[in-house]
Formats: structure tokens, C-alpha cells, sequence
């Protein structure tokens, strides 16, 4: 199943690949491991084996065009919808690198290890051509100065980023929701012992998140709270959530199926 979703990631990376053929890739690559988490969750509950260990990575988030704070913000909450806790270090309006720190299960960090990049390949992509879009526009509106236009443009990025996250994190957290909610419902039609198993792998999967919790509070029991950013546009926001609730990530299958050292909480 890793393969797969490694082959299918190489494919929507691959600069020969129209947007479209892209995004169809990494769907699909996301879809995979939405369900083999879940499907795994199960297995260790029917086999009464311990819970997915509890692990760390620590994934780099570029700051260029001074837009990392809400890199940070969009994939914090992405990484929040798989189950996991985050804290950045370095996390300034500088266009330096920042880690982003996750805190999850191990199969919960391996899909955002695989799945980050082309979810940002993506996101990066629609926030571009839409802020150009913006500026565009409102430059036939009346005589802004090119200092205008460019705080208007970076306005617009960051506020289209955030709300992207957002809107894919909501996406990702409903349908790993139906999934277990089907398989829920599939097992209850099977023998008693399928019962069993399906409320096992769900009561795993809510024990995941209560131990990702109490391990995050032991690697970081004194956190700094992150500053939110000041700049904000309207129009950016509700673009990006539009995007991101569109964007392919193979969640409409019908389901049978270097900086500062200072640690703030993920934006």
C-alpha cells in the first residue's frame, strides 16, 4: 500500500502531468491511506494487539515571500484533522525556513510525511494564481501604486493559505469520520464478533488521540502562544476556503470504502 501512494505521489509531482492529472494523483494517494489507517486500527483491535506507537517529525515549512506563518497555520490544521498536535520552532514573518514539530501516531505521521508535500504543491499553485488573479482585478478599479498592489497580494496569499488548510483539514476529519462510521455499520450486519471489533478499532482510534495528547504535554509542557498574524482579507479567505473545499484529494468516493530556537504552539 506504501508503494502505491509513493508511485501515485511521483506521478502528481512529475512536471509532464497536466493540474488536473496532479491533484487526481495525490486524491487518490490520500484516499489510500485514510482507509489503511482505519483498516489498521481494526486489525490491531481484532488481533487485541497494543495501540499504533506514539512518534515525532519534524517537517521544514518555507517562509519565502514572507508567507510561512501561514504555511504553518494551514498545515497545523491539516495535521490536526489526522490526529496529531503540532508546535513550530522559528515561526516569525521573516522569509526563513521554520520546523514544524508533529506530535502522532506512527501511521498517522507516515501519511503526512508522504501526503504534505503535494497537498502544499497544490495549495502553493491555487494561492498563486489566485492572488495574481486578485491583483489583476483590482488594478483596473482605480490607480493603486505598486506598493498597494503588493500588500494587497500578500494580503490575499496568506489569508487564501489558511483558509485552504482549514478547509481540507474539515474535509480530511469528515471523511475519516464516515469511514469509521461505515465500517461500523458493515460490521454490525456481520456476526457478533464483527460487532466487537468495529467498536474495538473505534475505541483505538479515540484512545490515540488521548495518548498523542499526553505525550505532546510531556515534550512540550511550557509552550509560548504563537502571535496570530494581523493581515487579513476578506476576499483571500473565502477564496481559499472555496479551493481548498474543491481541491482533489479523493475525499468524494462514495464510502464503501534553522531560525529561533523558541517552541511555539502551531499556528
Amino acid at each position: 500500500m506504501v508503494e502505491r501512494v509513493r508511485g501515485l505521489l511521483r506521478m502528481a509531482e512529475d512536471p509532464a502531468v497536466t493540474d488536473a492529472e496532479s491533484q487526481a494523483f495525490t486524491a487518490k494517494a490520500a484516499e489510500l491511506m485514510t482507509r489503511h489507517a482505519i483498516a489498521e486500527a481494526e486489525a490491531r483491535a481484532e488481533r487485541g494487539e497494543e495501540p499504533d506507537a506514539i512518534s515525532r517529525m519534524d517537517y521544514t515549512v518555507s517562509g519565502m515571500g514572507g508567507h510561512g506563518k501561514a504555511r504553518v497555520r494551514a498545515l497545523a490544521d491539516i495535521a490536526a484533522a489526522y490526529g496529531c498536535q503540532s508546535a513550530v520552532r522559528g515561526n516569525t514573518s521573516e522569509n526563513t525556513e521554520r520546523v514544524i514539530i508533529l506530535v502522532g501516531t506512527v501511521n498517522a505521521l507516515e501519511a503526512l510525511r508522504m501526503l504534505l508535500p503535494s497537498i502544499s504543491m497544490q495549495m502553493e499553485a491555487s494561492a498563486k494564481f489566485m492572488s495574481s488573479s486578485h491583483v489583476t482585478d483590482i488594478r483596473e478599479l482605480r490607480n493603486y501604486t505598486r506598493s498597494e498592489l503588493e500588500t494587497e497580494r500578500k494580503r490575499y496569499y496568506r489569508s487564501f493559505v489558511r483558509a485552504y488548510g482549514r478547509a481540507v483539514a474539515e474535509r480530511i476529519r469528515d471523511f475519516r469520520a464516515r469511514l469509521q462510521e461505515m465500517a461500523t455499520a458493515d460490521e454490525a450486519g456481520g456476526p457478533v464478533e464483527g460487532v466487537d471489533s468495529a467498536r474495538g478499532a473505534d475505541l483505538v482510534l479515540q484512545n490515540d488521540v488521548h495518548r498523542v495528547n499526553e505525550e505532546f504535554q510531556k515534550q512540550f509542557p511550557q509552550l509560548r502562544k504563537h502571535r496570530p498574524e494581523r493581515t487579513h482579507s476578506p476576499a483571500g479567505y473565502r477564496a481559499g476556503y472555496r479551493r481548498g473545499r474543491q481541491a482533489e484529494l479523493g475525499l468524494e468516493t462514495p464510502v464503501s470504502s534553522g531560525g529561533s530556537s523558541t517552541l511555539t504552539e502551531g499556528e
